[in-house]
């Protein structure tokens, strides 16, 4: 059985383990500290009395400053030891809950005699075992208040998560609304930021599907009506040959027309299953390059020209290539289909702060800015077509994480300009050699 993380219980552990190990070693060395400090004190008075009397002083002849305790609980003698040289020694002894801090002091080094002076410092163990204790009871309330700490602060950091799982789960595709980033803590805005944009795709997609689904009962509707009325015409009265052959051309032409929508319908779903395939790493401009190649030959029989400016001279990008190329293929199909004769199509790549920007521009009869051309069945100008080419164009760019745009040419010349911007987190650029 798999167990599931927490990232507040992982959160509580380390923010727990860290703060307890943080005042233990605190405490720790304040003790240490506080200890070491006391017991120099009384090795520096030990060590001032034997001063005091090797110099042939009074051993009340003391700085008081230098110690604390009173002088009676001294014991001093005086001891031959067979080593010679021996320096100051100190040790401590404890003995039926009494402890005794001893020094061993140089006296005359010609007889080999040492003063030993011994105190009884069992008052300042006692302090040191109620400082320890202390301690230790300040560390267990901080341990406790660490804990508590830790559970409000853990509560706090996913305050904002349970917000935005609430109005999460709430939202349907009916209901859905975006999320008020600057409500949000700025740590959380990115992603707030992300589920709007995950939102308003999931918008689009709701809106696409209802028009798609509508769209394709109205467009079957339209020629199976054509298609009863003429041969309800055609069996009113008995008809010549010719006109029982007409009346067969023009249901064979709607049939025709039926099977253009229906194929463009099942091209939504095999472009659904190209969105599913395993991204490949490929040079953008030379995909271009070959479309171009491609539709050159078609512009020049039409009468028309397609030219060519890729910048820069290459740029890798992880995506479907297939995605890709339907949309380039679309773009350049639209631009040549509504260019007149003896006018021209640009296709052009420029690197901008988004990433790779790619545009087709015709010398068409324009749009109109009013309508949404990337919604399904939607037609502009004069030509044929079913509508769903720029919906298919719209549904592969949101798969590939890019941009996709169409609008009128801004520089005095009839036509539009479509635009696909790859975003740059996904590619990296193929410097020239």
């Amino acid at each position: 059985m798999i167990t599931k993380k927490s990232i507040r219980r992982n959160f509580l552990i380390q923010l727990i383990f860290s703060s307890a190990s943080l005042i233990l070693i605190f405490s720790s060395l304040l003790y240490f500290y506080i200890e070491r400090s006391i017991y120099d004190d009384k090795i520096n008075e030990l060590t001032h009395y034997a001063q005091n009397i090797v110099n042939d002083k009074s051993v009340y002849q003391t700085n008081e400053e230098m110690f604390s305790g009173s002088i009676f609980s001294l014991s001093v003698e005086i001891i031959h030891l067979k080593e010679k040289n021996i320096q100051t020694n100190v040790y401590e002894k404890t003995e039926k809950k009494h402890t005794q801090l001893t020094i061993i002091y140089p006296f005359q080094t010609s007889t080999n005699s040492y003063l030993k002076i011994t105190k009884d410092i069992t008052p300042t163990k006692q302090l040191l075992n109620k400082i320890l204790r202390y301690i230790f009871i300040i560390n267990i309330a901080g341990f406790l208040l660490v804990i508590i700490y830790a559970i409000t602060l853990s509560k706090m950091l996913i305050v904002p998560i349970t917000t935005l799982s609430k109005k999460l789960s709430n939202m349907n595709e009916h209901l859905m609304k975006p999320i008020k980033t600057q409500e949000l803590p700025m740590e959380f805005e990115p992603l707030g930021e992300t589920i709007n944009r995950l939102i308003s795709r999931i918008q689009n997609f709701v809106k696409y599907q209802k028009e798609l689904f509508i769209g394709t009962a109205h467009e079957l509707k339209t020629p199976l009506a054509v298609i009863k009325l003429k041969n309800q015409v055609t069996l009113i009265k008995k008809r010549t040959p010719e006109e029982y052959i007409e009346a067969l051309k023009v249901t064979n032409k709607t049939i025709d027309e039926m099977n253009i929508i229906v194929s463009n319908i099942l091209n939504i779903g095999r472009q659904e299953g190209a969105q599913l395939d395993k991204p490949t790493e490929v040079d953008v401009i030379q995909i271009l390059k070959q479309k171009a190649d491609d539709f050159k030959l078609l512009a020049a029989n039409e009468q028309k020209e397609l030219k060519v400016d890729l910048q820069p001279d290459g740029y890798m990008a992880m995506l479907q290539v297939s995605l890709l190329n339907q949309i380039i293929q679309n773009f350049l199909q639209n631009a040549l289909k509504f260019t007149p004769k003896e006018k021209s199509v640009t296709l052009r790549s420029r690197q901008d702060d988004f990433g790779l920007l790619i545009e087709v521009i015709d010398e068409g009869c324009g749009i109109d800015d009013a309508v949404d051309l990337f919604a399904p069945f939607k037609r502009q100008g004069n030509k044929s077509g079913v509508g769903l080419g720029l919906f298919l164009a719209k549904s592969a760019a949101d798969a590939l994480g890019a941009k996709i745009s169409i609008k009128n040419r801004t520089d005095g010349v009839d036509g539009t300009i479509a635009s696909l911007g790859l975003n740059s987190q996904l590619s990296c650029i193929i410097k020239k050699q």
